[in-house]
């Protein structure tokens, strides 16, 4: 069954990097939220990518949930103007009430944090834990090196090809979003047998 996405969950940069495509992309996939009505969950920031991402959804009339973790707030990059920004205790309580939250998870270009995020949601998907669809928006190949390494795990065996098949990937957001729609969730086994050939 294809996906109902009401809100998406958007990992990214809090630095705008060294590509101006970066802020871009991010300006155009916040448009592209608000006009389907498909509401912004997000880290709740206020700098770089997720600034720009915000923004963008909020200056086209959409909605905006800002997910925080007080430590955060305290330095002062928290999102002032959102109208939903959610204050929690920790990074761990921050990734699952977005997932929690969403229907479906992108990562923008972004660094540690951002795979760190991603990647998680995509085990849990792996694992059987949710069937949301997780897609790269991959600007400028900014993930080829890192959907190489996908494949060379398949090569390797630690990953079987249905669950690499697990990562939407586009290099504009309209293709993305029209991809992860339409994604339904296979049935998937997690153990790799080592008998296998």
């Amino acid at each position: 069954m294809p996906t109902l996405l009401q809100r998406l969950c958007v990992f990214c940069g809090s630095s705008p990097g060294s590509d101006p495509a970066f802020a871009e992309a991010a300006r155009s996939l916040g448009g592209l939220l608000a006009t389907n009505h498909i509401e912004l969950v997000y880290g709740g920031g206020k700098v770089g990518l997720m600034g720009i991402l915000a923004d963008a959804v909020l200056a086209r009339g959409g909605h905006v949930i800002g997910v925080i973790p007080k430590a955060l707030v305290d330095l002062e990059v928290g999102h002032t103007g959102l109208p939903d920004l959610r204050i929690v205790d920790s990074m761990h309580e921050r990734k699952a009430l977005m997932a929690d939250l969403a229907d479906g998870f992108v990562a923008l270009p972004g660094g540690i944090g951002t795979l760190e995020e991603f990647f998680e949601v995509l085990t849990w998907a792996q694992l059987g834990f949710h069937a949301k669809p997780c897609g790269l928006l991959d600007v400028g190949d900014f993930y080829a090196g890192l959907l190489r390494f996908l494949d060379h795990a398949v090569e390797q065996r630690f990953l079987r090809p249905q669950h690499r098949n697990l990562v939407i990937t586009a290099n504009a957001p309209l293709p993305l979003l029209t991809a992860m729609q339409l994604f339904s969730a296979p049935p998937l086994d997690k153990w790799i047998d080592r008998q296998e050939r």
